[in-house]
């Protein structure tokens, strides 16, 4: 028998002892057996993992946990959630579209108000960072965002949309938003922090498709350029006015439409931040932002001491707009 031929005889009987295994567990877990069933899924956990099976012990704990959920074990579905971000956190595994939906898929059953949520929330973040930041991956922040949308769970979406790559999502979340819980003279002030954000986080192309599908979907904005409400005009200028580049331009326009933007006391400190981004203006003299500011823009830049993750957003997130 050839090497590839022993190895793929070899997987075939892990495979086949982890069914076995599951068979077992599940029947404990149909017979009510839920605290037995979970302390010999963490067994075999601890000891695959002491065998290297790091595959195997992550596939048997998200199947574990999928099972206690859908019994409403929420204590012991949650903690093997925890189990499988162990597992991919000690086995170096690369991040892939398959894990990331399998994250998705255990956060979204969880419960939106446990602490274990927030936790769980916090290292898949982190591990799906991969080593480039802290961020975290854009793909499981646009997952994220999807199921917290469809928990009407609004600011929390509208934190992770930001650090997706989903502005045409983000928009229509934020117009459901505007919809449900804004007042009609708001409409223009929910679009134009997330276009704000987006060009702090320097992503051009999402601030401009959340602006261009947020006022062609909102029901109380009327067709434009130019727009009824200034700051929409405002937010359409500054994103040509990116493109250019021309400080002239950006100073022009931001003394132009200072009225508006004094709706927002954030919004000239986003511009400061933008013009330095986009446009060669010289960072204050102050070395960082203090205060709240700070503490909002260190956040939304992911350049603060806490982990991204709902633990940063559980008072109000960086992007509140009430």
């Amino acid at each position: 028998m050839s090497e590839q031929e022993s190895l793929k005889s070899s997987s075939a009987r892990n495979r086949g002892g982890v069914q076995r295994v599951e068979g077992k567990l599940r029947a404990s877990v149909e017979r009510g057996d839920y605290y037995e069933a979970h302390q010999m899924y963490r067994t075999l956990f601890f000891r695959y993992m002491s065998q290297a099976k790091h595959a195997e012990a992550r596939e048997l704990m998200y199947n574990g946990a999928l099972l206690f959920f859908s019994y409403n074990q929420q204590n012991s579905a949650a903690d093997l959630s925890m189990l499988v971000l162990e597992s991919l956190e000690k086995s170096g595994a690369k991040v892939d579209d398959e894990t990331l939906d399998h994250l998705a898929k255990l956060f979204s059953l969880m419960d939106p108000n446990s602490p274990e949520r927030v936790a769980f929330v916090s290292r898949a973040i982190k591990w799906s960072s991969g080593g480039s930041g802290k961020l975290g991956h854009p793909k499981l922040h646009q997952l994220l965002a999807l199921t917290l949308w469809k928990e009407q769970n609004y600011s929390e979406s509208r934190y992770h949309f930001l650090h997706s790559s989903d502005g045409e999502g983000c928009a229509q979340m934020l117009v459901e938003y505007s919809s449900a819980r804004g007042f009609h003279g708001e409409v223009d002030m929910f679009v134009a922090q997330a276009v704000l954000q987006f060009l702090c986080l320097k992503n051009k192309t999402s601030a401009l498709v959340v602006f261009t599908t947020y006022t062609q979907k909102h029901p109380s904005i009327e067709k434009g350029p130019p727009y009824v409400q200034p700051l929409l005009n405002f937010l359409w200028f500054l994103l040509l006015a990116v493109d250019g580049g021309k400080l002239t331009v950006f100073t022009v326009l931001c003394e132009q439409y200072q009225p508006s933007l004094k709706r927002d006391p954030m919004y000239n400190e986003y511009l400061d931040r933008i013009g330095q981004l986009f446009f060669g203006v010289p960072p204050k003299q102050s070395s960082s932002y203090g205060g709240l500011l700070g503490n909002l823009l260190n956040s939304l830049m992911g350049s603060g001491e806490e982990e991204e993750g709902e633990e940063a957003q559980e008072d109000s997130s960086p992007i509140e707009l009430d």
